[in-house]
């Protein structure tokens, strides 16, 4: 039996206006619009014509996975199917050819029409209608085909029965037992072609449904007939397993296809929401590309657009490689604004996290909470205000949601060692330093613990601090931070036995725990300073890490935090009043006090340049204390210009007090540091973080900054301890640290650099 080429009708859309099949006869039993002789009646094309005959004779493969680009409607691609026109088929009941029979009507099988009129069947009827008449071009439908009379042939009938229930399996059968009580008895053409695509429509359904996806273009490949616009839930299931089978492009062009070709709307914008789900934003914008205004004017896929761009956003919130395009994450911001629903601020929130637009991730994050508290929403606004350097706020926000997830107790535990960690450090409430200290100790969490041991020293608590060391080395054997700081706590409490013993265990990895108890000189940035002198090493946070192996350490208990003394209170200088500065007024004609008060004021408006001629003017005239002062603020003033040499002369010209002269000398550091770095001097750099360290607790960027100096100088073991110790605390920036340590160093050799 000829397969004849696939006809369509207009009317046959009909059955998809809600997207897909409504019931399983409906699935199963559209069936004159699936086979015809002309394609002149086709109301759309099918899915990929143009092989002609002699490729498909030669073999050539009627499902092609190769690359192609996607085709225009005039042309559909030959991905998916190639429907060759096979010639006209005659009639299986032609007219007599004597003289006069072109008068007489044909004999034309009418069973599917009359079937499809009783039950109402429109556009099943339109469509059987044109097939007949491409059959029979003298054949002249009846008006009432419902009432047409029957063929007298019940059997028949009944196999039409079997068939519109779905039952196909039992019509084979009763075609096959007809067939052997009457010799040379055939079913008509019709019953038997769409019959057999049924069958091949209801295997690949079920192959869809149990997601063997080979074997849907294996189907879709072997039944071209089914990849048109009738069958648009055929060409979403085709295009689905293309995308399952990392063929996005195929898919693409399934997808494209229908919006091309196919113009029933419920089905285009269907298409447009299954495509979104699975292609990429790329693949996407193309889809979107062929939009067309309905008959009132708006697009028709205005309706979806809000769905989509909450997809698109949601997709860039888990990979920052993601580009939404700047109409839909404009459509996504606006209705995060108007409707103010928690779950469009939260994606909001965490695509700018993913780019680390942390400003912006916290506006949303805020956003999200004010209408509904959720564990998501703290989370991210925690991360986004550690970054921010506020990690007081974040603790706290995050203690109620700590155990939600195993991120959660991470973000918690950061913000706990972040708020440890702040330089200078605060005295925190009791409350507060006990709920983290008991978090730290349920989670065996060490970086919170060595945080809790600087903390400790930064507050004169050395036996605190010890037990704090010992307990993240007990958790962590091979956190060399940890020894460094126990190194120091048994120096301050003049254990030296304990100091050797660090000594002889971590000498060949750390030099700088061989390096305490040591005279250690002072560096020409500080000699040439006598006035600022330097304070006591009590926070030397350094936390580059060395690969050790496992210690005995002493059996740590749960370590209850003592709070730290409070500490005294900085005066607050009146001249850091936030009051209107004159900018016609010369230093030179005020008195010490007023010009020192200039001087401040200035500062306050971020007018450093301004602030050094009043600083001056302070010098020149003041009594001691003004002078210690206007010295203190020309140094700032310098420091903010980026004068870091200047800010350094300024530092002598008065005598300070130790903590003016400590918070000059880190911040003088800090920039020589930097600078150093971003003159790729990386020994320098390195060697003035060490300086800075005797003097305040190394920020997270700084370690970062220590960890691409040890980089670039190839020393990848101590690379990897520093971004590792940074990482803990989930800066991003060392942990694309840490992967860029690990593509850089060799595959064998040495650990260290």
């Amino acid at each position: 039996m000829n397969k004849k080429p696939l006809l369509l009708s207009a009317a046959v859309l009909a059955l998809f206006a809600a997207g897909i099949f409504q019931s399983r006869d409906a699935l199963l039993g559209h069936i004159s619009a699936v086979h015809s002789a002309s394609m002149q009646a086709a109301g759309t094309q099918v899915f990929a014509a143009g092989m002609n005959n002699a490729e498909v004779q030669k073999g050539a493969s009627p499902l092609s996975l190769g690359n192609r680009r996607p085709q225009s409607s005039a042309a559909p691609s030959a991905d998916l199917a190639q429907a060759p026109r096979p010639p006209q088929q005659a009639p299986q009941n032609p007219a007599p050819t004597q003289p006069g029979a072109r008068d007489v009507p044909p004999a034309v099988d009418e069973s599917a029409l009359r079937y499809f009129a009783a039950r109402g069947d429109t556009a099943r009827l339109q469509a059987e209608i044109a097939r007949l008449k491409a059959l029979y071009p003298n054949w002249t439908p009846p008006a009432d085909p419902a009432a047409a009379a029957p063929t007298g042939d019940p059997q028949l009938e009944g196999i039409w029965q079997l068939y519109a229930a779905g039952r196909y399996s039992e019509a084979r059968k009763a075609i096959a037992d007809r067939q052997a009580a009457e010799a040379g008895w055939q079913p008509p053409d019709n019953l038997t072609e769409m019959l057999g695509l049924a069958e091949a429509r209801q295997r690949l359904v079920n192959a869809s449904d149990l997601k063997q996806y080979n074997a849907v273009i294996g189907l879709a490949a072997e039944n071209p007939s089914l990849l048109t616009c009738s069958e648009v839930d055929v060409l979403w299931r085709v295009a689905e397993a293309f995308a399952r089978t990392e063929k996005p492009e195929r898919a693409r062009d399934a997808y494209g296809y229908v919006l091309s070709n196919c113009q029933n709307p419920a089905e285009r914008l269907a298409t447009v929401q299954k495509a979104s789900a699975l292609l990429p934003l790329d693949m996407m914008e193309d889809l979107l590309s062929r939009e067309k205004p309905g008959p009132d004017g708006q697009l028709e896929f205005e309706p979806v657009k809000d769905d989509l761009a909450r997809q698109f956003v949601a997709k860039a919130g888990e990979d920052p490689k993601v580009n939404v395009p700047p109409a839909y994450l404009s459509r996504m911001e606006r209705l995060a604004e108007t409707n103010k629903l928690a779950n469009d601020a939260l994606l909001l929130g965490w695509y700018n996290v993913e780019r680390e637009k942390m400003d912006d991730a916290e506006k949303w994050f805020r956003r999200a909470r004010e209408v509904e508290d959720s564990a998501s929403a703290s989370e991210g606004l925690a991360l986004a205000l550690v970054a921010r350097g506020e990690p007081r706020e974040a603790e706290e926000i995050m203690f109620k949601w700590r155990g939600s997830s195993d991120g959660a107790h991470a973000t918690y535990l950061a913000a706990a060692a972040n708020l440890l960690a702040l330089d200078p450090p605060v005295a925190l409430d009791p409350d507060v330093l006990q709920r983290i200290a008991t978090e730290t100790v349920a989670q065996k969490d060490a970086a919170t613990a060595q945080e809790f041991g600087w903390y400790s020293r930064a507050f004169q608590q050395p036996q605190m601090a010890q037990q704090w060391f010992s307990t993240a080395l007990q958790w962590k054997p091979e956190d060399e931070p940890s020894a460094y700081g126990l190194a120091l706590t048994y120096q301050d409490l003049n254990n030296l036995a304990e100091v050797r013993r660090l000594q002889r265990q971590w000498g060949s990895q750390s030099q700088r725990i061989m390096e305490v108890g040591r005279p250690v000189a002072q560096s020409s940035a500080v000699a040439a300073a006598p006035a600022v002198t330097a304070p006591a090493p009590v926070q030397p946070q350094s936390r580059a890490m060395a690969t050790a192996p496992r210690m005995v350490s002493p059996q740590a208990t749960a370590v209850a935090y003592e709070p730290p003394p409070p500490r005294q209170a900085r005066a607050v200088r009146g001249a850091r009043q936030s009051q209107r500065c004159s900018a016609n007024l010369n230093p030179e004609s005020l008195s010490a006090q007023d010009a020192l008060q200039q001087g401040w004021c200035l500062m306050e408006a971020n007018r450093p340049a301004e602030a050094v001629k009043a600083f001056s003017a302070a010098l020149k005239v003041g009594e001691p204390s003004v002078r210690s002062d206007a010295a203190y603020g020309q140094s700032l003033a310098y420091l903010r210009m980026g004068l870091t040499d200047n800010a350094a002369v300024s530092a002598t010209k008065s005598s300070m007090d130790r903590q003016k002269a400590t918070e000059l000398q880190v911040a003088i550091l800090t920039d020589r540091a930097l600078a150093a770095y971003e003159s790729k001097h990386y020994e320098e750099a390195l060697i003035l973080l060490d300086q800075r360290a005797r003097y305040a607790t190394e920020r997270i960027d700084l370690m970062v900054i220590r960890g691409y100096a040890y980089l670039n100088m190839k020393r990848y073991g101590e690379a990897v301890q520093v971004f590792e110790a940074s990482a803990a605390t989930g800066n991003a920036d060392a942990i694309r640290g840490l992967a860029a340590v690990q593509n850089a160093r060799p595959s064998r050799g040495p650990q260290g650099g």
